[in-house]
């Protein structure tokens, strides 16, 4: 029965708030003057307003007046009497602020840290699971829906409303109000519920600086700059996605300003801190510049050397099904039972713990490719799958780097392995009808060349792919090149780091779908994975002597 906190204008009143708490009276007497209603803190506007007044909002109005007096009178009957202050100022239910008792304040006994905290999770708990409905809809479009250019205006409709609906509800003042509450005791919480609480401040300050306006033009733009590049990577015209990709870096920059406030940093640190939390511009430049000056002579000697592999196991024509069939196999013996589908770029989606959602991709020229995307995907739902069922906000992915570790640990340290290839070669040749041994398959796999593709790639390019992509992000987002430059600097630096030729869009610059969904910052961190999973593995073999066996065996939970 608590009604909505007032708090003052500005900086909350609590000494360690740190939070800046929306003005409660403003953005009220916003939301009511569409129904040319305003309610002030000290008075209601007079019932013989020139306006029209509808008769069923006034009766609302005043049966909520009602049930509200009748909770406060209920309430005052179980304790004593508050003095009776001037009219004029603002009533908080329920609370006092840290100066004091509010004048013409109604009090109760306050809260606790502890009970704030858990209203606060029960409260933020709806637009999550709105969150988890938008996730809904974007799968659908991505998988189920037909694909046509009314579908995708309308589907981008859609989720703009909903993307309207998430933040009004994220970004509530009285949200802020809780937390408030929470911040004048925090250490009462323990330390997970203290982590979550972090999360949920940081989340709703820097949401509250996003203007509604802005969040649903990001949510419309990132479907129909899909189906924008959808057309031009099958066109290979960079030109039909030219205009919307330059809209959707602006965009994503403006969103990042917006919620920088007064931070000073660079724009393209914030960018990355939305899928690396923490991760600086400046260290993403070290960590890269130490990869890249290793392998690009790597790579040179591997590729003069004379041992080249036989790949043509890999190459001939495959039928569809019995990749699927294969694939299927290979997934549910790693552990997933979950959905999979197909989709033009392979991803990973989670409507919850228990519901998790893969999509891939194949050729029916080359069957490797749609494996190794697979069992990439299937480490995103194998993480995904195991963290808690609950919509808290520390029940989610804080690193995407980790989380493209669990992937790329499962493709690359555990598909490209030899004992790995001993366990389903066999496999391989009833269903793909090669005669290739486990050892020469074992081989093709690993081979390194230069190639176009990033999800192609293999061990010791795949960086340099990565880097490519980071560098002009960094550089359209920080002024360096405009987006009318992207075609011919991919071309270049592909030049520069594989010494390829990329002779069409589709191979080059329009071959990810990352950017239409604003997702800029994002490449990073299939780096920070790459890194991470080699530390992993070279770790589990020191506790796990018996890892090539298990993986020969097939015992992978």
């Amino acid at each position: 029965t608590q009604a909505a906190l007032v708090l003052p204008r500005g900086k909350a009143a609590t000494a360690n708030a740190q939070i800046t708490i929306p003005d409660f009276q403003t953005h009220q007497q916003q939301k009511l003057a569409a129904n040319d209603l305003e309610v002030g803190a000290a008075h209601a506007r007079p019932w013989h307003t020139e306006a029209p007044v509808n008769f069923v909002k006034v009766v609302g109005l005043l049966l909520g007046s009602a049930s509200l007096l009748f909770m406060s009178f209920k309430a005052a009957a179980r304790r004593p009497r508050a003095r009776r202050q001037s009219n004029s100022s603002p009533v908080v239910w329920g609370m006092a602020s840290a100066a004091g008792e509010a004048p013409g304040a109604v009090q109760s006994p306050p809260r606790t840290s502890e009970e704030a905290y858990n209203e606060l999770v029960s409260t933020l708990a709806v637009p999550k699971q709105l969150e988890r409905v938008s996730a809904v809809i974007h799968w659908d479009s991505m998988v189920t829906m037909p694909q046509n250019d009314v579908n995708h205006q309308q589907r981008a409709l859609q989720s703009a409303a909903l993307a309207g609906v998430i933040h009004e509800k994220t970004t509530d003042p009285q949200i802020g109000g809780l937390i408030a509450e929470v911040d004048a005791g925090p250490e009462a919480l323990g330390e997970w519920s203290a982590a979550n609480f972090r999360l949920m401040k940081k989340q709703y300050v820097e949401g509250s600086r996003v203007p509604e306006a802005l969040e649903k033009r990001k949510a419309q733009l990132g479907n129909e700059a899909y189906m924008k590049w959808a057309k031009a990577r099958e066109a290979s015209d960079f030109s039909i996605f030219e205009d919307t990709l330059s809209e959707c870096f602006e965009t994503a920059k403006e969103v990042a300003q917006c919620k920088m406030g007064d931070a000073e940093m660079p724009v393209y640190t914030k960018l990355l801190d939305d899928f690396e939390t923490g991760m600086a511009e400046s260290r993403i430049n070290e960590l890269f510049s130490t990869v890249q000056t290793a392998l690009v002579p790597l790579i040179a000697k591997v590729l003069a050397s004379k041992a080249q592999p036989d790949t043509s196991a890999l190459h001939g024509t495959f039928p569809l099904d019995k990749q699927e069939e294969l694939n299927k196999a290979v997934v549910q013996a790693l552990g997933f039972e979950g959905r999979q589908d197909v989709s033009v770029h392979p991803f990973t989606i989670s409507f919850s713990s228990a519901d998790v959602r893969i999509t891939s991709r194949f050729r029916q020229d080359e069957w490797y490719q749609g494996l190794a995307g697979t069992v990439h995907e299937t480490g995103h739902a194998i993480y995904e799958s195991n963290l808690n069922a609950d919509a808290a906000s520390i029940n989610s992915a804080l690193s995407m780097g980790v989380h493209e570790s669990q992937s790329l640990f499962w493709e690359r340290h555990v598909g490209l392995s030899q004992p790995f290839w001993k366990c389903w070669g066999a496999k391989v040749r009833e269903l793909m009808g090669v005669s290739a041994s486990d050892e020469e398959i074992y081989r093709a796999v690993n081979h390194v060349n230069q190639g176009f593709i990033r999800v192609e790639a293999d061990e010791l390019t795949y960086p340099l792919h990565v880097i490519l992509r980071t560098t002009l992000e960094r550089d359209i987002v920080n002024g360096k090149m405009s987006v009318a430059e992207l075609p011919q600097a991919w071309n270049a630096l592909m030049k520069e780091l594989l010494d390829v030729d990329v002779e069409r869009d589709a191979q080059g610059c329009l071959q990810d779908v990352h950017w239409s969904g604003l997702a800029i910052g994002y490449f990073p961190t299939y780096l920070l994975g790459a890194i991470c999973a080699a530390q992993l593995e070279h770790y589990i073999r020191k506790d796990l002597p018996e890892f090539d066996a298990l993986i020969q065996g097939g015992e992978y939970a």
